[in-house]
Formats: structure tokens, sequence, C-alpha cells
């Protein structure tokens, strides 16, 4: 009989130690138990990817009188009800939270509403006094978004607390160029709030392919929301205030006195505390020197892993510079009793990234079958209007590694050209010329998420540029054109 309390206990209750636990414990016939400080479910289903995409879905209503005109239909804008919305929301994020807590029940998997840590190799001491052991632990507690080191960051939100407003803002700042910054650029734009974006690179999206990114750019402007690229902030504040060694006085109109402006973001403890987006106007200063008031400020410049104060420098397991858990192919830490998977881990931050390598965790721990995660070739979209479905490498990465010819078309989609809408859309292939394996694919068009799918099974079992070509087009459709590009618009 075993002397551990548990075959296997799983800090998170995120998509991946949910996944983990409950095929730990119903497939393999494992002791299961499970430890949730928060809401179960985790960053995707109660503060991320779920939540985001209904808001998608609400933001994309608003173009439907105008396209509607266009087809016959006698149609007039209405106004948004963001209580409403919001109200249904969270009955819908409760439901989904009671699903997970459903799944792990009915598996059998021990479930506890508690901070856990490391106590020793095998023991965890929950924030409720207890501790329990455990024949191998499982660290899946994701990561969370973080303010920049800026004096008054916290009158800023942070993406988890879009979902909490209690108003929209009429205008709103957002900082950042990644994906999230630009998703609830175009989410916020779209339920009607003026959109102000600040990235500090010379292009959003960085990282992704160049004319993928440079089109999605160019959409976003032309919707109306402001972008400024080469941009941060440098000074923040309540509006109407300033913070000189002596306490809080008020500023003049324009907040604009140059003294005044050198003295505002001084760490005096004497600043007036405020909750975050919930001080009133926000008076900032960006790098250009230009000064402006908003509503809210979202900071949208980073996540990092949950690793604070979980016992695990004090047990040897190697944490990295951004507070990430070292792991090997197999998840497993310095460690040999101690196993992390998920955001916490930092190296594919995807929800379905995190559920394979539960499932891999599951085969190599329970089932004597060691498995790696395999983390190459991963499809992926960005929820930006229009999106971006990519899979494999850009062109820029692309040609680095070899000779490449590029397959492309922009045009503009025939449901919205009807409509006499500027919008276009992106196709592009990215084909190795020794191999005639295609490296990569980049859409960018309304529901390219969907496409990026299928496409990226093709990529994955290693499809040529002449597979693609072999295929009879879906006509009339967007996607079409991914199968037609014959000619290469260019080598490199």
């Amino acid at each position: 009989m075993s002397t551990y309390d548990y075959d296997l206990f799983v800090i998170g209750g995120g998509s991946g130690g949910v996944r983990a636990a409950r095929v730990a414990a119903g497939d393999a016939g494992a002791r299961v138990a499970l430890a949730e400080e928060d809401r179960y479910g985790g960053t995707c289903v109660i503060r991320g990817c779920v939540p985001k995409k209904l808001m998608v879905f609400a933001s994309e209503f608003t173009d439907a009188a105008e396209v509607g005109k266009a087809y016959g239909w006698n149609m007039t804008s209405g106004t948004f009800d963001w209580h409403s919305f919001r109200d249904h929301l969270n009955t819908e994020l409760d439901r989904l939270e009671g699903v997970y807590r459903s799944l792990l029940k009915n598996s059998g998997v021990d479930t506890f509403d508690a901070r856990a840590k490391l106590k020793d190799a095998h023991t965890v001491e929950l924030s409720n006094g207890e501790t329990k052991t455990a024949k191998t632990i499982l660290v899946a507690t994701g990561g969370r978004p973080v303010r920049p080191d800026l004096p008054n960051a916290d009158l800023g939100i942070v993406s988890d607390d879009i979902f909490h407003l209690e108003t929209l803002p009429k205008s709103i700042l957002i900082i950042g160029g990644g994906y999230i910054a630009c998703e609830f650029a175009c989410i916020l734009h779209g339920l009607g709030v003026e959109v102000t974006q600040y990235y500090r690179g010379a292009q959003i999206l960085r990282g992704f392919d160049d004319e993928a990114r440079g089109l999605i750019a160019e959409a976003m402007r032309d919707r109306g929301i402001e972008l400024h690229t080469g941009t941060n902030i440098v000074q923040m504040a309540l509006d109407g205030q300033v913070y000189t060694s002596s306490g809080p006085t008020a500023s003049d109109a324009a907040l604009g006195a140059s003294a005044q402006q050198q003295d505002l973001m001084s760490n005096d403890d004497t600043a007036p505390e405020a909750s975050p987006g919930r001080g009133g106007p926000i008076w900032v200063k960006a790098t250009n020197g230009r000064e402006r008031v908003f509503d809210m400020v979202l900071f949208a410049t980073g996540r990092n892993p949950n690793t604070d104060d979980m016992g695990f420098e004090e047990l040897g397991i190697e944490v990295g510079r951004r507070g990430e858990v070292v792991v090997d192919a197999f998840s497993k830490t310095a460690v040999d009793s101690v196993y992390a998977i998920g955001d916490v881990t930092n190296r594919v931050n995807l929800t379905p990234v995190a559920i394979r390598e539960g499932m891999a965790f599951v085969e190599t721990v329970f089932k004597d079958n060691p498995t790696a995660v395999d983390h190459d070739l991963i499809p992926s979209a960005i929820f930006t209007q229009p999106e971006m479905g990519t899979v494999g490498m850009s062109e820029e990465a692309a040609r680095d590694q070899e000779e490449i010819e590029v397959y492309c078309t922009s045009f503009r989609p025939m449901r919205t050209a009807f409509a006499g809408k500027p919008d276009r859309v992106l196709m592009k292939l990215v084909v190795s010329v020794a191999t005639r394996k295609v490296l990569g694919c980049h859409i960018v068009a309304p529901n390219a998420g969907e496409m990026i799918q299928l496409a990226g099974i093709a990529i994955k079992m290693g499809a040529t540029k002449e597979d693609f070509d072999r295929t009879v087009a879906v006509h009339p459709t967007m996607s079409e054109e991914i199968v037609t590009m014959k000619t290469p618009m260019r080598t490199a």
C-alpha cells in the first residue's frame, strides 16, 4: 500500500491541470487531488480565450447594419448594452466553471479550493493549513498579466480586469503591441470605445510574418483605431493632480508646466490610492512628448508565470529569468517527483498546448509510455479584425534558414466588396525551394482561425506546394486562393 495520500497532486485548475488530473484518475486509475486558489477553468475559460472570443463576437455586430443595407436589408444601428452582455457572459463562465468541477468530480478527483505550494518533493502545503503527500506533483499554475515598472501603473488595468468593468470607458489607451493588446483594441473599438494604442516597437505583432502584421495594422487604422508605433508612455497620473515631494497639488488645466511634469512621477507615499481603472481620467505623457487624457489605460505588456512563493528555490527546482519553471522534454523539473506544464513553463503559451502537455505527462508517468511534447508547427489565431491564422515559419524566419519561394495574394473579399468596403485579406504560403514543402501558411481574413486549423493538418503532415496545387478549390470562397496560387511572387 502506498505511503502517500495520493498518486498525483495537481496544483492549478486550468485547462492543462484539469485535463491531466481527470485523465490520470479516470483512464489510469490513479488517486488524484487538485488544488485551485481561484476559479476552475483557469485563464482560458475564466479570464482569457473564452470570454475574449465572446467579446469578439459582440464587437463584430458593429458593421452589420451598414453591410446589410448593401444586401437589401433595411437595418439601423443600435446601441451596445455592456451590462446586459456582461451579465450574460458571467452566467456562461459560471456554467463552464461548473462543467470543469463536474469533470473532476465524475473522474474521482479530490479538489481543494485553496492555494498550494511545495513543502518538499512529495508534500504540498495548502493555504487552509492542511498538508497532502503525493508520489508525483504536477505544477500547472499558469501565468498572469504584469504591469510595467512605472510609477502609478496601478492606475491602469490589465486584461484580467476587462471582464469586470462596471461601465465601458468612452476612451482608452492600450499599451502594447502583442496579440492581447491588438485583440482588445479591435474588440473595444467595435463596442464603441475610442481606442488609442501605443507600442514601442516599429510594428505590432512582433514575431509574426511581416506582411501579415502590416496588413492588420493598416486595417486597424482604417477602422478608426489610433495606432502609434515607436511610442510608449513615460508618465501617468490622475488628471488634475501632480505629485511633488510635498504631496498632491492642483495642476493647471493642461497639466503642462514643465517643472510640474518633472515631479509628476515621484514615488512619494502621499500620492492618492486608486483601484485599477477606477481613479478617474488618467493623464499620460508619451515618449514623443505628447500629453493626453484618457478615461482608462490598459496595460497589455506581457505575462509572467505564476511561480512566486511556491517553494521551488528551496527544493532545488530551477526557475528561469522570467520566473518560468525549467523542465525537460517530458515536462519534468530538476526534482524527479515534480513536473510542470502549461504557461508556468513559458514554452508555448496556448491552451491546447497545455492540454497536450498534460496528456503527454499522463502517458509518461502513469501509462509507462514516455511521451515528449511536440511543439513544432502549432497553428494559432489572433482574433483581431480581420483575424490572423498562422502556422509554421514566417517569410523572414524561413529565408534566414534556406532558399524559399513566396506565394502571396491580397484582395477584397466578396462579402464586403459588394458593400463597397475597402477591407482586404491576405493568403500566403512560404515554400522551401529544396524540398518543396510548405514551411508556413499565413492568412489574414475574417474567420482565418477556422481556415488555419485545416491548413495546419496539411503542413504538419509535410505537404508540398504541389500537394496544395493538386487540391481542387472550393468556389466561391476566400480560402480557395490557398490552392490556386501558381506563380511565386518572389524568391528569397
